[in-house]
């Protein structure tokens, strides 16, 4: 009888053995993905060789060291200001994503990415590179360019770090015909016509001779 009474409560054990099961969340983020350091509401001067040449103006500012390039990220868009020797704005730079590759001293900068310098020239694209190596900018994608004087578009375009040499490459635009040396063409002057820039000259009437015919002697 004891042992009768000693099966169902094995039973039980065992069933209650059986029914644990262990439970574990997945991780949220990869281990590669996690940043070092995020800060919010950043207004911030950055030197490059010991001189103040940027202002960084951002709502989101992430420090990654641990991917591979590291890297700052600016998800919520990023707004630049950039500073000469005497301290001087230069340009204003602003765009809706930015990466910075900090060991290679390359800047990405992508979504409505705009510039403007102090010389008037304005820069429109939706992707910019920044190589402060080769102190160069770059863009594979339409650009547009205008300045007082022309305006350019393309699907390539390269600049130096002034925005004062530049080209664009695949490009379609308009120029000034002073800029270019040369002189506005004009349509040539069909028969009856007065040249364009010339007041119409009164026509001289011709008269046409008419044969005299001598008196008769009687």
């Amino acid at each position: 009888m004891k042992r009768i009474l000693y099966i169902p409560l094995l039973f039980t054990i065992f069933l209650s053995c059986q029914g644990e099961k262990e439970h574990t969340a997945a991780a949220i983020y990869d281990k590669d993905s996690v940043s070092m350091m995020t800060s919010f509401g950043v207004n911030t001067l950055i030197s490059d060789s010991g001189i103040m040449k940027y202002k960084i103006v951002a709502e989101e500012w992430e420090v990654n060291t641990v991917r591979h390039p590291s890297r700052w990220i600016f998800h919520k868009g990023l707004f630049m200001e950039q500073f000469d020797e005497k301290f001087q704005i230069q340009a204003f730079v602003q765009c809706d994503t930015a990466y910075y590759f900090d060991q290679n001293r390359l800047w990405e900068l992508r979504g409505r990415v705009r510039i403007r310098t102090a010389d008037g020239l304005r820069f429109a694209s939706e992707e910019l590179f920044w190589d402060q190596v080769s102190h160069e900018f770059y863009s594979h994608m339409f650009s547009k360019v205008i300045t007082p004087e022309r305006t350019m578009q393309g699907t390539y375009f390269r600049s130096n770090e002034n925005m004062t040499r530049y080209m664009v490459t695949n490009s379609k635009g308009s120029f000034e015909s002073a800029d270019m040396g040369i002189g506005v063409e004009e349509a040539p002057a069909t028969q009856g016509d007065a040249p364009a820039d010339t007041a119409q000259q009164p026509k001289r009437t011709q008269t046409v001779p008419t044969k005299r015919t001598m008196p008769q002697q009687p």
